[in-house]
């Protein structure tokens, strides 16, 4: 195992064993919402500097860019980091959310990290040694086609608030699938689609955060992962789209067919 996954699941874990000793005190926890429906906690911020010291511990010089109290540094390598994602479901103790660090190195994502508290379930991948979890081997789905898939998405909110597209591409796809899941945790669903729980997803506005680790999963376990719109950066833009070859493929086609 890379080192700098050791200490991102060392990061993880610690992280994530402070998340679920707080899940019982919901109704007791300090909440902002820093923009219309888009809420921090002191859960966040605390994990956030859980990860951010265990980081700084083995790598003081590396760069981070986390989720709530945004770069810390820059430099070759720089730790991509949600300490919470899903802070909603938490807070209302819907059980799926998750923990996600990315590793970037010269504009590249080459280690993941994306761990489950609840379930205590862990993801991990680095770029050309293929996607685990819990240090097994995980692929993609092999369904060929939308007829009986099972994908995930998000709906827009805030400064992605364009419910009129996401509208316009659901009612395109939801008919000839098996069925759409809105989870709220974006990290997860691309775990998922990683190891074949889901067969593709979709979502816009997402931030860096949301989807670093999770992209580079789909990636080592056999899927594609772009832009919803052709040429587009998916890491920059927040619109991502993902899935096995065939599902992307299909997926991609009626998405860029909606008008």
């Amino acid at each position: 195992m890379h080192p700098l996954i050791t200490i991102g699941i060392r990061a993880a874990r610690k992280a994530g064993d402070y998340i679920i000793r707080n899940l019982d005190r919901a109704s007791d926890i300090q909440i902002h919402e820093k923009k219309l429906n888009d809420f921090v906690s002191e859960i966040d911020r605390n994990s956030e500097r859980i990860i951010i010291d265990t980081i700084h511990s083995s790598y003081p010089d590396h760069g981070i860019i986390a989720e709530e109290s945004g770069l810390h540094g820059e430099g070759e390598f720089q730790w991509i980091i949600d300490p919470l994602d899903g802070t909603t479901n938490f807070l209302h103790g819907f059980p799926q959310f998750a923990i996600s660090i990315a590793v970037k190195q010269k504009d590249q994502i080459n280690h993941a990290i994306v761990y489950d508290p609840l379930k205590q379930e862990l993801f991990t991948a680095t770029r050309g040694e293929g996607a685990l979890l819990d240090n097994r081997k995980i692929r993609v789905s092999k369904r060929k086609h939308l007829n009986g898939a099972l994908l995930g998405t998000g709906f827009p909110f805030g400064e992605s608030l364009d419910m009129e597209t996401f509208l316009k591409t659901f009612r395109a796809i939801f008919p000839v699938t098996a069925g759409i899941r809105r989870a709220g945790a974006a990290s997860l669903d691309l775990a998922y689609v990683a190891c074949g729980r889901l067969d593709g997803y979709w979502e816009y506005g997402l931030k860096q955060w949301d989807i670093a680790a999770g992209s580079l999963l789909v990636q080592e376990a056999g899927g594609i992962v772009t832009g919803v719109a052709n040429n587009e950066s998916f890491l920059s833009s927040g619109n991502i789209l993902c899935g096995n070859p065939d599902i992307h493929a299909d997926l991609f086609k009626i998405i860029n067919s909606v008008e």
